[in-house]
């Protein structure tokens, strides 16, 4: 899509257009990262507990991950790194809107996310 188009869509109101034409970057861990459910406890603690609870049970402000919505067959891993570098416009709760989380790199993410998966599993969210 040339410049000129993008400008006449954007112009005309057509942005879901011209964001249906970029290809939405997925973030990737570091190649050969071993991801670690303990390392991602403490980041988990630091930039999500926050509004998701330290027992991952959700808060007033944001919904649980110990529910089969965040199963890995419906929010597989990378939607948890495109949540944290783009954030997440509310769909399944009245949050409302996830706002990108800064800081957290996508190996930090994919520590996060081993953790999750970890407790997940103790509670039979497979």
């Amino acid at each position: 899509m040339t410049l000129a188009v993008k400008r006449a869509l954007l112009s005309l109101g057509f942005v879901p257009a011209l964001l249906a034409a970029q290809p939405m970057q997925v973030p990737q861990p570091s190649p050969g990262l071993m991801p670690n459910a303990a390392r991602g406890k403490a980041l988990y603690d630091e930039k999500c507990a926050g509004c998701h609870g330290a027992d991952l049970k959700g808060t007033n402000q944001g919904p649980p991950f110990l529910h089969r919505i965040y199963e890995p067959s419906h929010h597989g891993d990378a939607s948890f790194q495109l949540a944290v570098r783009n954030g997440v416009r509310a769909h399944h709760w009245k949050f409302g809107d996830m706002k990108p989380v800064l800081g957290p790199s996508a190996d930090d993410v994919a520590h996060i996310v081993a953790y999750v998966r970890s407790q997940q599993r103790l509670v039979g969210i497979r």
